[in-house]
């Protein structure tokens, strides 16, 4: 399930750092029911020693310009939030139905309307648009032995391998079991990316690397619509792996 949040700052320009993902991923977690806010803030669907927030936004998506460390929102804006636990969206679209106004970074913004977007067909194969970046990677041990965090790119075979394997962790902990469809032949490859679409954000201090782009993504159902609310790649609830669906293929 999406919905599609349509704003427009009091002042017709909405100026935020660079980096804002954490003020949107406040901004969703603030017009939550509390006992909603707390459960999925703190705990969330489990697997095994993982927690799987079930949410994922878009970027601001509208006329912007950047000027060193900020990023300036000129007239309309749109957000798009999607998740495959309806109750999230339903808590949050009542709560922004109380007031017509909402605050972003101590800023008001004018909520013009909410809508529930039309579920998407059950595909297998389509070629689909990153609206935030798709982000995966692996914690190795350096030579002393110390963690670090890899990134990995959409060339790479692991790019793809896991973000099958954590798409299929996901479901077991959305739907609370040890047994999940076979994902037989899924990939995720890129179609129109380059080095201009590495999203490198700043999340409250942790770098994340991402990519945006185009790719051909297959999934069997029940997954292909799954990851199309759950997002795909991981820090989904950082807003990062929502994307489009712009062609379906045969």
């Amino acid at each position: 399930m999406r919905i599609k949040l349509s704003l427009i700052s009091e002042n017709n320009t909405l100026q935020l750092p660079l980096h804002y993902n954490h003020i949107l991923q406040g901004f969703i977690y603030s017009h939550l029911a509390p006992t909603l806010a707390n459960w999925l803030h703190e705990d969330g669907f489990k697997y095994k020693n993982r927690n799987f927030k079930a949410f994922t936004f878009s970027r601001l998506i509208g006329k912007f310009e950047i000027k060193e460390k900020t990023i300036s929102f000129n007239g309309p804006i749109t957000l798009k939030i999607a998740s495959p636990h309806t109750k999230i969206l339903e808590s949050l679209a009542e709560n922004l139905i109380k007031s017509p106004y909402i605050h972003l970074a101590n800023q008001s913004c004018y909520l013009k309307a909410i809508e529930i977007e039309a579920p998407i067909k059950q595909i297998n194969t389509a070629i689909i648009k990153a609206l935030s970046p798709i982000v995966i990677y692996s914690t190795l041990l350096d030579p002393q032995g110390k963690k670090k965090t890899y990134f990995y790119t959409p060339w790479e075979k692991e790019f793809s391998k896991l973000i099958i394997d954590n798409l299929q962790r996901k479901w077991m902990a959305f739907f609370s079991t040890d047994i999940a469809p076979p994902l037989n032949g899924a990939y995720i490859k890129p179609e129109k990316v380059n080095n201009k679409n590495l999203s490198i954000l700043n999340f409250k201090g942790t770098i994340i690397k991402g990519w945006t782009g185009i790719y051909k993504l297959h999934l069997p159902e029940p997954y292909f619509t799954f990851a199309y609310s759950a997002g795909i790649g991981s820090k989904n609830s950082q807003g990062c792996g929502l994307f489009e669906v712009v062609k379906e293929m045969k």
